[in-house]
């Protein structure tokens, strides 16, 4: 049997940065790496700013973010990944906006040295934000008004990118207060309403005006905005709940899930009863269940006389517990708390009663799922009708998804292409519609997805209303960097650490306080000894092969094996590698030998550095950084 054959990719300034995981994955490529290792070696003001640069909304990522750079985290592949999302916090605890409150604040008790709040003069703010810091007072904004509709996380960031421009933001939002789903739609146990007010005050203090219980469409026309407007962003979200097409849907009783939460957020009451069920097994149910048990309801007398928390909360779902799109934390804290999973089962009739003439639910029907997708990953559930059975229930709370409320607008007459209802068609590169100055930003660009792709999207939204009224294009320009590193170390047996759980309260304090913080954050120690797990993926070894005797000691050093010593017969062969080996042996390959690296075993512990005696090997550091240069189109 002849030996295997490697495939094989030859490094070059794509493949170091695809190396840097976490800050390749994040749709605003913040350098996470960066502010997690800043954490390691006890530099938080570093790190708050590298945090800062490209997010306007850092300190409320560092909260509820989905987190994809933790889901790329090479770490992960050998035990679990950095707890990346957390770390934000602790550094924006120190220096973002929750640093200029005292340890008495409310939900925001507890934080520990608190620093003063401090923007970031990251090129990805144009360098506006070193007026801010050097005047105390930014000059605001005198340019062209760019209207904004919704406030969510899409539509803040377009605004704070082009007050920073020299636009003068106006927001319409149709509820109260300002931030969309931020506010009505993230519980408080989650993400406190005063951190969302100090976050939005930065961006107001930039020059943008937010206008709230302004609905378009109902208090103002969307071709008002257009005249008074030279251009607009649509960052509505999807913000309505879907129903169910199912017998009993319409009954007093069921409401969506999303609905539920936004009453919650206004202080509206709502009369639960004793039993709920959720459908939807994402964060959002969870959210939707958890903040149910966190409502007072009267007792089943309907006296005076009030309790904490209803007495029984199902939450069922078409997935497995392995398929439920909700994250394992939710899952688990949910547990905690009280709520009940059902598993594998779908709702197939709303169970009602009638009462003086109205149908009022007491419970679903429910029939088992026997798969949620089809071979294609399509959803295309399947089920067994010989497998029923009912849970009973004074409300039916539905979390099935969400979508858009786009009544404002009428194709023909806005002259802006709809291919289906809340759909409107757009660039993905630009969010520019078929409407010139009309441009889309968050879910309605693109459907759900996390809070950090809406940023990322509100930014793209600005940039190209300013290449639209000015013409003025700002390009992405990338700094590369790639230097010895000396003396390299690192922290004692930290490939050994395992990943530190993020403190949280008890499930009962959780309840019986409802509005008190479910995670408390890590301690300095505790944040520390979690950064220092970071592997560090922006170093890299570097190899000489001048200098190389091929003794084989850094293949025989290494703690995970990820080095090997081959011949180059056993290397598959491409028109690069081809090139390689031509440049490197001019044609002679002869008993040529090759070092092959697995990066995704690599911890970058140096060991194969210290153990050459030739120093062919070094430990260098790739950093990568996006500045945006305005140029004229």
């Amino acid at each position: 049997m002849s030996p295997p054959t490697y495939r094989t990719r030859l490094a070059d300034s794509t493949y170091w940065r695809e190396q840097i995981k976490c800050q390749f994955a994040c749709p605003v490529h913040t350098d996470a790496r960066g502010y997690v290792r800043a954490i390691a070696e006890g530099d938080y003001e570093k790190a708050y700013l590298i945090a800062r640069g490209p997010n306007p909304l850092a300190s409320l990522c560092g909260r509820i973010c989905g987190a994809p750079c933790e889901a790329a985290c090479r770490r992960g592949s050998i035990d679990e990944p950095i707890a990346i999302r957390a770390l934000k916090r602790f550094a924006c605890e120190r220096h973002g906006v929750e640093a200029s409150r005292g340890p008495e604040s409310g939900p925001m008790a507890g934080l520990r040295e608190r620093a003063e709040p401090r923007l970031c003069d990251d090129h990805e703010e144009l360098l506006h934000l070193l007026r801010f810091m050097a005047d105390s007072e930014f000059p605001k904004p005198s340019g062209e008004r760019v209207g904004i509709i919704g406030s969510g996380p899409a539509g803040l960031a377009a605004a704070h990118d082009l007050a920073l421009m020299g636009f003068r933001p106006v927001i319409f939002e149709m509820e109260p207060r300002p931030a969309g789903m931020l506010y009505t739609g993230v519980p408080g146990y989650r993400l406190p309403a005063d951190l969302i007010r100090a976050e939005i005050a930065v961006i107001e203090a930039l020059g943008v005006e937010i206008r709230c219980n302004v609905q378009v469409g109902k208090d103002l026309s969307f071709e008002q905005l257009r005249r008074e407007f030279p251009a607009l962003i649509i960052a509505v979200g999807a913000k309505r709940s879907r129903p169910l097409p199912i017998p009993g849907a319409d009954a007093m009783g069921v409401m969506g899930g999303v609905d539920f939460l936004r009453d919650v957020a206004l202080g509206k009451p709502v009369d639960l009863g004793a039993r709920v069920i959720v459908v939807g097994g994402g964060n959002v149910a969870y959210d939707v269940a958890r903040t149910v048990l966190r409502q007072e309801e009267y007792d089943v007398s309907r006296t005076a006389a009030r309790m904490r928390g209803v007495r029984e909360v199902n939450l069922v779902c078409l997935e497995s517990l392995e398929e439920m799109p909700a994250d394992t934390v939710e899952i688990a804290e949910g547990a905690e708390e009280g709520v009940v999973r059902h598993n594998s089962w779908g709702p197939k009739e709303i169970l009602t009663r009638e009462v003086n003439g109205q149908r009022f639910a007491r419970g679903v029907r429910l029939v088992r799922c026997t798969s949620v997708y089809d071979d294609r990953r399509r959803f295309a559930p399947r089920f067994d009708e010989a497998e029923q059975m009912s849970l009973e229930g004074d409300t039916v709370l539905l979390s099935v998804g969400q979508s858009p409320d786009l009544s404002f607008l009428d194709a023909a007459r806005d002259g802006i292409e709809m291919p289906g209802p809340g759909r409107i068609a757009s660039d993905p590169a630009t969010g520019a519609t078929s409407a010139p100055g009309i441009f889309v930003a968050g879910d309605i660009a693109y459907g759900p997805k996390l809070m950090i792709h809406a940023i990322a999207s509100g930014k793209q939204a600005a940039r190209s209303v300013l290449r639209h009224l000015r013409g003025v294009a700002i390009e992405p320009g990338d700094v590369e960097l790639h230097f010895p590193i000396e003396r390299y170390h690192r922290e004692k047996a930290y490939e050994q650490r395992l990943r530190l759980r993020v403190p949280t309260l008890p499930a009962a304090e959780r309840l019986i306080h409802p509005e008190a913080l479910v995670e408390t954050g890590y301690s300095e120690r505790q944040a520390r000894e979690e950064a220092g797990r970071c592997l560090d993926c922006g170093v890299n070894t570097v190899f000489d092969g001048e200098r190389c005797i091929l003794c084989g000691g850094c293949v025989d050093v290494c703690p995970t094996l990820c080095l090997k010593l081959v011949s180059l017969d056993r290397i598959e062969r491409s028109p690069e590698v081809d090139a390689a080996i031509r440049l490197a042996l001019g044609g002679e390959e002869d008993e040529s030998s090759a070092i092959l690296k697995d990066e995704e075993r690599c911890i970058r512990c140096g060991l194969c550095a210290e153990r050459c005696p030739t120093q062919a090997i070094t430990m260098e550091r790739f950093s990568f950084s996006r500045e945006w240069t305005p140029c004229q189109t």
